[in-house]
């Protein structure tokens, strides 16, 4: 019996023991489940959460407009002295204030716009206003450059898409353009380089631009084209618009016989190198139907009221007949097609680690060129002004394809004395004939970079709270050889010798000077 117990006992306590084994065994595997279980859930948990994040995220943000303010407080001195020899100036204090906004609702998809005030300190709309001897006061062109009343514009407003084909990244994009503070020009302007370079184009247009990123495709650095065009004036007739009887001219928004053909352009920017340190730009374009001033039929007006081309000679002399003659321009003519090309090259950095002053020096040399292709019909020569010494007809006052041409050299380099301070030294020279599209000059003595003749400038930008609070010390001095360099595409851009009796006549600045101090706050 004995035997038998022990026998039953050591066998329970065998089947016990692979119990106990199979049982542990098992709990090991349902801990294991659990915690994968556990860490699935918790990713899911994760992924729900982002999803949650990203949808808040969207419907807070990412739908709605992010703004930023840039204010600028400037004082300016600028002095004139003038070919026959007089002398003026003046110092003027202005606010200028950006308002950016910007959206992102896609990844492919952006949205950019900013508004500009920009005005005089003490004053208002009446100021600024046209009149018969400031008739361009509001063009559009400068409405956002130049000095004017308290109204807030659109200064850019445009949607741009993100997309590829293949290895090749392009953009496109439609609205009120980023064309100001471009390419060169946004340097000593201390802002973002805009698209077009600002050597040719610095004025605000509505338009369209395609960019293609060529690098992928054909392993040069950087390697980018850019189709844009743009439209700078609309022909059509005004809503309402009535003739001296009070019948309706025309209908609403139709092609007006009566006025000037629609300003168009059409070009490319294209980049064949640009490694980050040194690249090459070139820009081309065509612009039709380009409108200025035809004097011609003003002076023959002129002739006839003084009875003889003697006579009108002789009253011309005087400066308040010709300021007469000048309020009378009888409004813009369609003068021409306008051709432009430039070609630059920039160094952000010279030579690698020689030093750290030369790591941090840009500098740039810049070549353009314009050419004129008049349209006489639409703007005669006249014989009277002729004999005057006045040249009248096509495009500048003169019938033939004019070509002129200009450089632009310039270095920004670190101010040393200062840990983050800027100095930059430029130089520009144009030739006689050379016309440039650059309204939007930030220089109140009028574009520097349309100089017919030489321009010096000189500049030391600092932070002064980080990147919040900036100041900056300006000097421009332009020494003009011809007239004309900032007028229109009319007789009134024709290049008279600055020294001749023309400019005498004319009132023409021989030397314009520009120091400028302004506070900046960007956030």
């Amino acid at each position: 019996l004995s035997i038998i117990s022990l026998a039953t006992a050591l066998s329970c306590s065998a089947f016990a023991a692979d119990d106990m084994n199979s049982l542990k065994a098992e709990l090991e595997q349902l801990k294991s489940q659990v915690a994968e279980l556990k860490k699935n859930q918790e990713a899911s948990d994760v992924a729900s959460l982002a999803k949650q994040m990203q949808e808040l995220k969207t419907r807070t943000g990412g739908d709605n407009l992010k703004w930023d303010v840039d204010y600028r407080v400037s004082y300016d001195m600028v002095d004139y002295k003038m070919a026959d020899g007089t002398q003026t100036g003046n110092g003027v204090l202005s606010n200028r204030l950006w308002l950016g906004m910007k959206a992102a609702p896609r990844k492919d998809f952006s949205f950019i716009g900013q508004l500009a005030y920009n005005k005089a300190y003490g004053a208002n709309a009446n100021n600024e206003s046209p009149s018969a001897t400031s008739p361009n006061a509001s063009f559009d062109w400068v409405a956002n450059e130049n000095l004017g009343d308290n109204t807030v514009k659109v200064k850019t407003l445009y949607g741009i898409y993100f997309g590829n084909f293949g290895d090749v990244d392009y953009t496109a994009s439609i609205g009120r353009r980023a064309s100001t503070n471009g390419t060169l020009a946004n340097l000593r302007s201390d802002d973002a380089e805009a698209s077009p370079n600002g050597h040719m184009i610095n004025v605000e247009f509505d338009g369209a631009s395609f960019n293609f990123n060529l690098d992928k495709v054909t392993g040069v650095p950087g390697m980018a084209f850019k189709l844009c065009m743009g439209r700078g004036l609309t022909n059509a007739v005004p809503r309402f618009t009535m003739t001296n009887n009070g019948v309706m001219a025309q209908a609403d928004y139709t092609r007006d016989s009566s006025k000037d053909e629609s300003i168009d352009m059409f070009g490319f920017i294209y980049t064949p190198y640009d490694n980050g340190q040194y690249r090459v730009t070139t820009q081309a374009f065509k612009a039709w139907n380009l409108i200025g001033y035809g004097m011609g039929n003003i002076v023959d007006g002129y002739v006839a009221m003084a009875g003889s081309v003697a006579n009108a000679g002789m009253a011309m002399q005087n400066p308040a007949n010709v300021a007469d003659l000048m309020s009378n321009v009888a409004g813009f003519k369609n003068t021409g097609d306008f051709y432009g090309a430039t070609i630059s090259f920039i160094a952000t950095g010279i030579g690698n680690g020689i030093s750290n002053f030369l790591d941090n020096t840009t500098a740039f040399a810049s070549w353009s060129m314009s050419k004129t292709d008049p349209r006489t019909a639409n703007n005669p020569v006249s014989a009277n002004a002729s004999m005057l010494g006045l040249n009248t007809g096509g495009m500048l006052g003169s019938d033939k394809a004019q070509t002129g041409t200009s450089w632009w050299l310039g270095v920004q380099m670190p101010a040393v004395f200062t840990a983050d301070g800027k100095i930059g030294l430029e130089y520009n020279q144009g030739s006689k004939w050379w016309r440039s599209f650059t309204y939007g000059e930030d220089t109140m003595v009028g574009s520097k970079m349309a100089t017919r003749g030489k321009a010096y400038e000189a500049y030391y930008t600092q932070p002064l709270l980080g990147k919040t609070l900036t100041g900056q010390l300006r000097y421009t001095k332009i020494n003009y050889d011809y007239t004309g360099s900032n007028a229109f595409f009319g007789d009134e851009g024709h290049p008279y010798d600055i020294d001749s009796v023309q400019a005498q006549m004319f009132g023409a600045v021989k030397t314009a000077s520009n120091i400028m101090g302004y506070l900046r706050y960007r956030y």
